[in-house]
Formats: structure tokens, C-alpha cells, sequence
């Protein structure tokens, strides 16, 4: 990755900058935006789309810059751009079409939305870094078929923990090491949490309680972690992972999988709670060569047969510019599906249900979602996560139960849920490889 800095200030020094288009304007995409205008020279942030417009002045204002212009037609857009004047607007469309916007950034977390713009730019032959894990998680692999179809990338993100686990993994696979676990490190794990508990936390990071509180509950690690094993290859022990509570350091987890099974498994994705360094994300791997085991075992990584790789920070907004930079200048994904997906997430009750109640989003009171492999959510029919907002419940469901699609109504004429039909016609349900490449 190190190799973007150079190709940056190359572009910058020739007067062609990379030129971005963000959609989304909360939280992490200010931090983006303000990353972006002053600590990356050769990359432009040319437009913000956001549903409100003052929230895109305001991203775009924080980072020094007070001059943005709404624009409502691509023309617009183009004639800001070649101006260097920042542009605004509510409609992403604008973004997708724009000749002169050489990658977007989809900052949104929703799924209906993020669906709708991800396709509009795969349409539009633009490139996609994704912050949005749980569009990924729940659609990512026919995405991903899309944007190979149109000749551009689809991709997660450096700095979100999926992103930071897969360039560990390659930095493993690339000293010759085989990776059987790819983990997270959390300081909390509780289902129950809801938006009031998580209130005051939110609150004083400036952050939404339901993106807080989706973090507590165990819903973002089991997407973020649902992606890297797309991404691998590899699966899951259990239902909702191991995911033990362990507050040594992570070095010593390598003593608590049985490699054996590991390797039988083609490798799996957990999380640990409460492990130091915290946050930080961990691969370890095995070596089969006893020469190069000697050389591990003098370096400090111990006598195997498991060593532990970890990275002990995930700097989220600060490292998306790098992503940009990889797809757009060198054509090389974060990380992405590979051939289908392997393990999916489900929808679990928060609380007893009723029938007659409409499910709401993703960090909220009613639902939390767990991993479970891709095979036995298609065989039990289980209700995807990603699909569940909006849905009516028709039976009961007690506290912890599972949902299935016969547990609810679906809303008629979303893009989200014709995505995850067609996803589950194209691949069929498979399991975990059994080797990795």
C-alpha cells in the first residue's frame, strides 16, 4: 500500500488529481472529507451527495473549505469540478454520472440506498469503495459479479476492521505463512444493548446511537467479519463465531484452536473480548516448512505450530484515501467476494416479539444479528439481517429466537431483497473450502 503516496504525488505534481465523489455526509464521512482536503495532495474530494444538503456543506466546511455550490444537473457538477469549486447535492445519481469523478465512496451504512447508488455506479463504469459492510455482507458477492461484468471495482475499505484483517491476511500469505483464523479484537460484546443504553456514548463521540449500539450488539462485527470470510474463504465453528472473552494478549490465543480442524475447515473467522492490544484485528496462520519454523521461532513468534500477526489500530476514516488510491491507480481491491458467499447474517429477536410489529433498523431495539454459514441459512430459510427492516412480523418470536422468512412479510418492491434472490439463484449454497489456495 505504501507505493500510493508516491502515485499521489505524482498526480499532483502533474496537475491530476484523483477526483472523488462521496455519498453519505454523517460522522465518518466528515473525517473522510476533512482527511481528504488536507492531508492528501493528488486527490480531489470533487462532491458530496448527501440527502441533506447542509450535513454536505458541513462536511465540506469543517475541512476549511466554505466555498461548496449545490448543483441539481451533471452539467453542474462538470463545470464546478473543472472550476476546482466543491459541489453538493441530494441526488448521488449526479456522482455516478459525472465523467470527471474518477472513484466513489459509498459512506452511507444503509442497505436499500446504498444498493440503489452501488448499482447506479456500476451502470456509470465508476469504481466503488465501500464503508458499507452491511450492504456487503448481505449482497456483496452479486456486487461484486456485477462490477467484474462492467470492468470496474467493487471494494471494501482500508481502516474498517474487514479491510485491515485482509491486508494482514495478504501480508501473511505473502511471507509464505498459511492464514487459519482471521479475528477482532472488541472491548465489548452485549446483544441486548438499544440505542437508549448506548445514548450517552454516542453522544459524547458526536456519533448516531443506532451506528453505536449496531457495535455493542454484536450486528457490525458479525458483517464485518461475514465479509472477511467471503473474502477468504473461510467459515465459521458456530453459530455467532467462538468469540470468547479472553483479556490476555493475543499472542496466546494460538494456544485455543486445534489447527487440525483449523486446516480441515479451510480456515475460520472469530472475535475475542477484551484481548489486549484493543482494538486491533489478528490473523494467525501456520507454516509448513520446519526450516522457516526455526526461523519464526528465532524471530520471536514462538515454536508454532500456530503464530499469532496482529495489527493493534483500525484508523477508519484516515486510511479510506489509501483505498481510493489502490483502486483507482493501481486497480488493486481492499478486499471482495471472491467466488460466492460462505457465511451470512441472520436475524436474532433482541426481545420477546409480537406478531403485527414492523422490525426497525440495524442497531435498534428489536433484532441483532449473528453469523451463521451461508449452507445452513439457505437450508433453514433464515431471515437475513440485512433484509429485516421494514418487515411485519406474522407470529410471535421469543427473545433470542431466530427469524425465518415465514416470520414476517416482506415489503413489496425493494431493490435490496431482488439483489438477495438473484444472489441466492447465482451461487448455490456451498461450504467453506476445504483447502486454501
Amino acid at each position: 500500500m505504501i507505493i500510493t503516496d508516491n502515485l499521489l504525488r505524482k498526480r499532483a505534481a502533474e496537475g491530476r488529481p484523483v477526483r472523488v465523489g462521496m455519498i453519505g455526509a454523517g460522522f465518518m464521512a466528515r473525517g473522510i472529507a476533512n482527511s481528504m482536503i488536507n492531508s492528501v495532495p493528488g486527490m480531489v474530494l470533487a462532491a458530496i451527495s448527501n440527502r441533506t444538503l447542509d450535513r454536505a456543506v458541513r462536511a465540506y466546511s469543517e475541512a476549511g473549505r466554505d466555498d461548496a455550490c449545490p448543483v441539481t444537473t451533471v452539467g453542474e457538477l462538470e463545470a464546478a469540478i473543472a472550476a476546482g469549486q466543491p459541489a453538493v447535492s441530494d441526488d448521488p445519481t449526479l456522482l455516478c454520472e459525472a465523467e470527471s469523478i474518477d472513484c466513489l465512496i459509498d459512506v452511507t451504512g444503509a442497505l436499500e440506498f446504498g444498493a440503489m447508488v452501488t448499482l447506479a455506479a456500476i451502470r456509470n463504469g465508476k469504481n466503488m469503495v465501500s464503508m458499507n459492510a452491511e450492504l456487503d455482507g448481505t449482497v456483496g458477492p452479486l456486487l461484486k459479479r456485477y462490477a467484474d461484468k462492467a470492468g470496474v471495482i467493487f471494494s471494501g475499505s482500508d481502516g474498517d476492521q474487514p479491510g485491515v484483517q485482509m491486508n494482514l491476511y495478504r501480508f501473511v500469505r505473502s511471507i509464505g505463512l498459511t492464514p487459519l483464523v482471521c479475528g477482532n479484537i472488541k472491548g465489548l460484546q452485549d446483544r441486548y444493548r438499544n440505542p437508549t443504553t448506548q445514548a450517552g456514548f454516542a453522544a459524547r463521540w458526536g456519533q448516531d446511537p443506532h451506528m453505536v449500539t449496531s457495535f455493542a450488539d454484536g450486528t457490525k462485527i458479525s458483517f464485518e467479519q461475514a465479509v472477511v470470510a467471503n473474502a477468504t474463504g473461510m467459515t465459521i465453528t458456530q453459530r455467532g463465531m467462538i468469540g470468547r472473552d479472553f483479556t490476555g494478549h493475543v499472542d496466546e490465543l494460538t494456544q485455543f484452536y486445534d489447527v487440525d480442524d483449523l486446516r480441515a475447515r479451510g480456515g475460520i473467522v472469530d472475535y475475542v473480548v477484551g484481548a489486549k492490544p484493543n482494538p486491533g484485528v489478528y490473523v494467525l496462520a501456520t507454516h509448513d516448512d520446519p526450516k522457516q519454523r526455526h526461523y519464526l521461532n528465532l524471530y520471536k513468534l514462538g515454536p508454532g505450530p500456530l503464530y499469532s500477526f496482529y495489527t493493534p489500530y483500525h484508523l477508519c476514516h484516515f486510511e479510506v484515501p489509501i483505498s481510493v488510491a489502490r483502486v483507482a491507480l493501481c486497480g488493486d481491491p481492499v478486499l471482495q467476494p471472491i467466488d460466492g458467499p460462505r457465511v451470512d447474517v441472520i436475524t436474532c429477536a433482541k426481545r420477546d416479539l409480537k406478531a403485527g410489529e414492523i422490525i426497525d433498523g440495524l442497531g435498534g431495539y428489536m433484532t441483532y444479528g449473528e453469523c451463521e454459514t451461508y449452507e445452513q441459512s439457505r437450508a433453514d430459510h433464515l431471515l437475513p439481517i440485512g433484509l429485516a427492516q421494514g418487515c411485519r412480523l406474522v407470529r410471535d418470536i421469543p427473545k433470542d429466537g431466530v427469524l425465518t422468512y415465514a416470520d414476517v412479510d416482506v415489503p413489496a418492491g425493494r431493490v435490496i431483497d431482488e439483489l438477495r434472490r438473484e444472489q441466492d439463484a447465482v451461487f448455490p449454497a456451498m461450504q467453506a473450502a476445504m483447502s486454501l489456495a
